[in-house]
């Protein structure tokens, strides 16, 4: 959870800048995209082990759903060009309701 966290703490940032109209600091990008790759990743231990509830299955899925929507992303980080704000408020609106229904499940 920590790692998912501290990753939507990051992308808070990285949406303030695209919706100000600026490019993010790849660093900031690259960080964000590794620190969601590595909860998402321990949440698939969590159930390979068994060990997650249908809810966990549902933020896990919601979570995997906004991961797409960041290689989106990074595809126009890629080629230079902001991305469309749209995408970037449906990518972190799908994150954040996918790290609750987890976080709601651990605490």
């Amino acid at each position: 959870m920590i790692a998912l966290a501290v990753a939507a703490t990051g992308g808070l940032v990285l949406a303030a800048y695209v919706l100000r109209n600026k490019f993010a600091p790849w660093a900031l990008s690259l960080l964000h995209a590794a620190l969601g790759a590595t909860g998402l990743l321990l949440l698939i231990v969590s159930i390979v082990r068994g060990a997650a509830s249908q809810p966990v299955l549902i933020g896990f899925a919601l979570l995997l759903l906004a991961a797409l929507g960041g290689f989106f992303l990074a595809s126009f980080h890629l080629r230079r060009r902001l991305p469309p704000k749209a995408v970037v408020v449906v990518h972190a609106g799908v994150a954040v309701a996918g790290f609750l229904v987890v976080l709601a499940q651990v605490l």
